[in-house]
């Protein structure tokens, strides 16, 4: 493969920013970022509501508190592991569906645009880190990709979004963040999950209705 699957008995790394990210040296993951107008504000707010209500339930089901009244990101590191891998999968499949409609201004249909975004995330290739699949579509991307180190991953996808975000900036004439504030990351767990992500990455252009020549596609030959 890639890389490695993350061993949770071996060291691993933890940066909390708005999120947390996880990495570890050598695994692989999972990467989406998405520009900064792809999910309408109104849409981010009705999550923020379902997630309070989320939690809000599993308070009742479970007959302990866990919100009190609180926003959900600062109550969700208070469920148990399998309650909050489930919200994490119920909502980011909300996320990815909204993204595949394609909202906003959508300017990595341009080619151009989406070749700026896959040469930066090629130029180190090897160096850096191994860069496995990725698809970028009209408003986000999704990538696999192995850091040799744990502490390399959030200084690589800083370098990625602000290199390309002034690149197209610079071209499209677009003022202010091109990029939404931290992507999701995701380290591969299983060879199952990596074999589903591959697939995934491949399968989202048609999912998202989208034809030849919007999107760009590369996928590591093994």
């Amino acid at each position: 493969m890639l890389g490695e699957l993350f061993d949770p008995k071996a060291e691993y790394f933890v940066q909390d920013r708005l999120r947390p990210h996880w990495s570890q040296a050598g695994a692989i993951v999972f990467i989406t970022a998405r520009t900064r107008d792809s999910i309408p504000k109104e849409v981010s707010k009705l999550w923020d509501r379902e997630k309070n209500e989320w939690l809000d339930q599993q308070e009742i089901r479970q007959g302990i508190p866990i919100r009190r009244g609180r926003k959900w990101s600062d109550a969700i590191h208070e469920l148990k592991e399998i309650d909050r891998i489930e919200f994490q999968k119920h909502f980011n499949r909300k996320r990815e569906v909204a993204l595949d409609e394609c909202h906003g201004a959508c300017v990595l249909r341009d080619q151009r645009l989406a070749e700026i975004v896959a040469q930066s995330l090629l130029h180190f290739d090897g160096d850096r880190y191994h860069m496995g699949d990725f698809v970028i579509m009209p408003n986000h991307f999704h990538l696999l990709v192995a850091f040799s180190t744990p502490e390399a991953m959030n200084a690589q996808i800083d370098s990625w979004l602000h290199y390309t975000a002034t690149r197209i900036n610079r071209l499209t004439g677009i003022r202010g963040h091109f990029w939404q504030q931290e992507p999701f990351d995701h380290l591969v767990r299983s060879e199952k999950q990596y074999h589903y992500l591959r697939d995934y990455i491949a399968d989202n252009p048609r999912k998202a209705n989208l034809r030849e020549g919007e999107y760009l596609y590369r996928r590591l030959e093994t």
